[in-house]
């Protein structure tokens, strides 16, 4: 197996690299700041390197390229900031390949070039307050009457609550218990009878929004229904491809610690000499590399054999669930390499620990994962309930 990247794509992550480096530090400082989301002028950026839906069909405005692609592009734009990077996280493995994959065409038509364009952000909300890790528990339900669903429930936890402009919102599609009842729809901000909470504060992540979300008799057209009931393991199956985007902000996160941090030490003296110099430091440093590296070898092996389709439910949570737990580790450890300077808000590296929390509890949580992975090997789903 061959783990070197093409010509082509090299100068991909290069370009993106530069990018990055030059363009987002300002942007993500202002958006951690202010806890602000990344603006309408920053996404049409984006758009405009073809950052946005890297993996979308070009005939909806995407790159058109693959998988691994979009995971280069998307690492090195995260290395700046999760949140100035959010927006292409939702566009390249977030909801917006659920609507590539399952809606109906004029859904896409209508939804995916303006997602491409930086105009539209769509977000995914699934979450509800009793119904997260065990989300054949959702109570959201749309009913069918004439050419429209009527929606009905609340939503928590989502990713761009409050600032996106349309939500893939699973729901409870038929009266069939559990899983059977379960598809999902697009709705689209300003829809009447469609409100927000208030604004949440987390301990990271500042500038993804989030807001409960709740839905009081809200019509919807048919033609939005992205998956009918029954097809929650489609969703599921989707799912498994946002697990690599989680994975690679995971990774991102950890990266750019690493990276600060191998600087740092290399410039700090003490007792009259750089601290790399003394082994403790030259052990933590090659642990953290260690863990860096197999973490991304597993995402290259989830997208990879993907084969431009969906990643397996077991490739991509060993992948997710292994870069969150180093990506805490690694955060970790550069904050206490850098002493003072990392526990400081002037420096970068504690809104990297911060960061790096977040993702391990968002997209399915690490036990979770764990879960789904000893349900791979031995072929069959374990009754949390029983």
């Amino acid at each position: 197996m061959d783990f070197s990247l093409s010509a082509e794509q090299q100068m991909l992550q290069e370009t993106a690299r530069r990018f990055a480096q030059t363009e987002l530090p300002a942007h993500a400082t202002d958006i951690e700041n202010n806890n602000a989301p990344p603006n309408l002028v920053l996404r049409k950026r984006f758009a405009e390197m073809g950052f946005m839906g890297i993996n979308l069909p070009s005939a909806f405005g995407g790159a058109g390229l693959g998988h691994f692609e979009a995971v280069l592009i998307l690492e090195e734009l995260a290395k700046i900031s999760v949140a100035v990077a959010f927006p292409v996280f939702e566009a390249s493995f977030g909801p917006a390949l659920a609507i590539a994959h399952f809606a109906p065409k004029a859904l896409q038509q209508r939804i995916l070039p303006q997602v491409c364009s930086g105009e539209m952000v769509v977000a995914v909300s699934m979450s509800e307050p009793h119904a997260g890790t065990a989300l054949t528990d959702l109570k959201t339900s749309g009913k069918l009457s004439g050419d429209k669903i009527i929606l009905n429930g609340s939503k928590r936890w989502c990713s761009g609550g409050g600032h996106a402009d349309a939500y893939v919102v699973y729901c409870r599609l038929s009266n069939d218990p559990g899983a059977k009842g379960i598809g999902a729809v697009l709705v689209e901000k300003g829809t009447r009878g469609f409100t927000f909470g208030a604004p949440e504060s987390h301990m990271g992540w500042r500038g993804i929004a989030s807001a409960d979300m709740f839905f009081d008799n809200v019509e919807i057209p048919v033609e939005n229904i992205i998956v009918p009931a029954g097809g929650f393991k489609k969703l599921m199956e989707a799912f498994d491809l946002e697990r690599c985007g989680n994975t690679t902000m995971s990774l991102a996160c950890g990266q750019s610690a690493f990276d600060y941090a191998l600087d740092y030490v290399q410039e700090r003296e003490q007792f009259g000499k750089p601290i790399i110099e003394f082994q403790a430091v030259q052990l933590q440093i090659a642990q953290m590399k260690m863990k860096l590296d197999a973490a991304r070898l597993l995402l290259y092996r989830a997208v990879n054999n993907a084969e431009q389709s969906l990643p397996s439910i077991a490739d991509s949570s060993i992948a997710k669930c292994y870069a969150n737990e180093i990506a805490r580790d690694v955060a970790s450890a550069a904050v206490q390499l850098m002493g003072g300077y990392g526990y400081s808000k002037s420096y970068p590296m504690e809104q990297k620990m911060r960061d790096a929390w977040g993702w391990g509890i968002a997209g399915g949580s690490i036990d979770i994962q764990k879960i789904n992975i000893a349900a791979a090997l031995v072929g069959k789903r374990f009754n949390q309930r029983g």
